[in-house]
């Protein structure tokens, strides 16, 4: 059997170990500081034929061509898309309405633009979003933070700030809200066991519809 090669492990507070494929078909491992490097390497080895499974599933799906910015190209919302129309007489940079419009003086620098729009429309409606599923299931989170990330959609820290990446937004509200769902969750428990499942179930009942959403289209949210 060949030796799984890790192209790099993160090293946090955190007390699980995470074995991560990323977009480009390498595995990431996310570790605590302590873990032991020889730990990780027998649990990537134990875990080989399913690494093996995923890298590969990933390294076949079809390729993501870059964006042009150009008119009508579509761009998604809330798992909707959207004709992208670039015009001269607009003040704001980048808007929608029954399309993107994109102002063309922004047009060199599109893509900043449309990450810039996606980020502000994130922290408004995962916010919301968020305190909604914590005020019904009772549960209290630290802060709450739109990132960057392209490989977790969420995250949560040990002092149970949440995290979530800006390219959710570009995901069908259903699947937003499983992936609060399961960084709530991880407020009360740190781990991936019965109980940690049965608690995102309660929160978000029917959650299996938008975690295989995830899983099928995840690799295809992003600019």
């Amino acid at each position: 059997m060949n030796k799984i090669e890790i192209a790099k492990i993160v090293r946090s507070k955190r007390r699980t170990v995470a074995l991560v494929i990323t977009r480009d078909a390498t595995l990431v491992v996310r570790a605590g500081v302590h873990t032991p490097a020889a730990f990780i390497e027998d649990l990537v080895q134990k875990k080989s034929a399913w690494i093996t499974r995923k890298i590969a599933e990933v390294a076949g799906r079809p390729k993501l061509f870059p964006r042009k910015f150009a008119d009508g190209e579509r761009f998604p919302y809330l798992g909707s898309t959207y004709p992208l129309a670039i015009v001269d007489d607009t003040e704001a940079p980048l808007s929608l309405a029954d399309g993107f419009i994109l102002s063309r003086c922004c047009l060199p620098a599109a893509r900043q633009a449309f990450v810039g729009w996606y980020r502000e429309k994130a922290c408004a409606k995962i916010k919301e979003r968020l305190d909604l599923y914590a005020s019904r299931s009772g549960i209290r989170y630290g802060r709450c933070n739109i990132t960057g990330a392209q490989s977790r959609w969420g995250s949560c820290t040990a002092k149970n700030t949440v995290n979530f990446s800006w390219r959710l937004i570009l995901a069908p509200l259903h699947v937003v809200d499983y992936v609060i769902a399961h960084e709530l969750a991880h407020v009360e428990r740190k781990d991936h066991s019965r109980h940690f499942w049965s608690r995102v179930s309660d929160i978000f009942p029917g959650y299996h519809e938008s975690e295989r959403w995830l899983k099928d289209h995840g690799h295809s949210l992003g600019l």
